[in-house]
């Protein structure tokens, strides 16, 4: 039975943001990226320092992880979370998950440069896999049909989505994050550094709403739309980033990362009923690449030792 609950609430966090990125992207067009982004992190954070209390966790941030802490709120908190809602407003939550759970792959190779984790020929082949799966999911289908000598448009003629630039950046900055908590956490409570870095990660994104609006903070949205906003800041937020961060404080990060291919399913699934997004053919086939990409990343090891077992035989 508690191996059951580690691996439920492992996944958790990834199915709940595969559905708070569809109950975000309409938000984002009424009431801007940055408020969406702040609303998600700030009610989100103080939640987190709530419970860290009555659980009577640490709250402290310490001396020595302090330096860490700032990088860490920036990167994970800021960065991401304006890249996240830049990005959901020009691509929709499917595509736009997709894009973001590539940072495994990011992770991957980021824990092999500074932790030592092993990519063995599998891992890398994953890696490739997951290279062709965001090829076919962020280029756009008239260059990719240029490359194979299937259309004579110039590149000048082919329209580029910038939002799958930003969901890339969110990516990266959140594979950053996922590094980052080792460093931030060697002494202070992972789940009050997660706590105090949505707050603290707030703020700049509540300033650049507030310039931008002339501090008109508060949107014109039915009950509906708080109620949607709400989902994605109590449960996309505080429940999905305790957890996240937590658990990548306590598990193997590469292979941990790697349950984020769910998070595409769940987006996917919620984005194509609630929001009535289709992808191309030519999106599905990098989507089943990313998929296989992160599935040989994570399975790399005991694939590995089984294709030796094998040979050995």
């Amino acid at each position: 039975m508690n191996s059951i609950l580690n691996w439920f609430l492992m996944i958790l966090p990834f199915a709940l943001w595969g559905t708070s990125m569809a109950a975000m992207t309409p938000l984002v067009s009424s009431a801007g990226p940055e408020f969406v982004a702040s609303l998600r992190l700030l009610p989100a954070g103080i939640l987190v320092l709530i419970t860290t209390y009555l659980l009577k966790r640490d709250l402290k941030i310490y001396k020595c992880d302090l330096k860490w802490f700032l990088v860490f709120t920036i990167v994970d908190a800021t960065f991401f979370q304006l890249f996240l809602t830049y990005g959901i407003s020009k691509t929709g939550a499917g595509l736009g998950s997709v894009l973001i759970d590539s940072q495994p792959l990011m992770v991957a190779i980021l824990a092999r440069a500074i932790f030592g984790n092993l990519i063995n020929p599998i891992g890398w082949l994953g890696l490739l896999f997951g290279l062709g799966g965001i090829i076919f999911l962020g280029v756009p289908k008239e260059l990719l049909e240029s490359w194979w000598l299937m259309s004579d448009k110039s590149i000048s003629d082919i329209a580029f989505n910038v939002g799958e630039l930003w969901m890339l950046g969110a990516s990266l900055a959140m594979a950053l994050g996922t590094i980052l908590i080792r460093f931030t956490c060697t002494k202070s409570d992972p789940v009050a550094v997660t706590g105090w870095h949505m707050v603290l990660g707030s703020v700049p994104l509540i300033l650049k709403h507030c310039l931008q609006t002339n501090f008109q903070l508060i949107p014109n949205w039915s009950i509906f739309d708080w109620g949607l906003m709400s989902f994605a800041s109590i449960f996309g937020g505080a429940l999905a980033y305790g957890l996240f961060f937590y658990f990548a404080n306590n598990k193997e990060i590469t292979g941990f990362s790697t349950l984020a291919f769910l998070t595409p399913i769940f987006a996917l699934l919620s984005g194509g009923v609630y929001l009535n997004e289709r992808l191309t053919i030519i999106q599905w086939i990098g989507v089943v690449f990313v998929l296989i990409s992160v599935f040989f990343v994570s399975q790399r090891k005991s694939i590995w030792e089984f294709s030796n077992t094998k040979t050995n035989i």
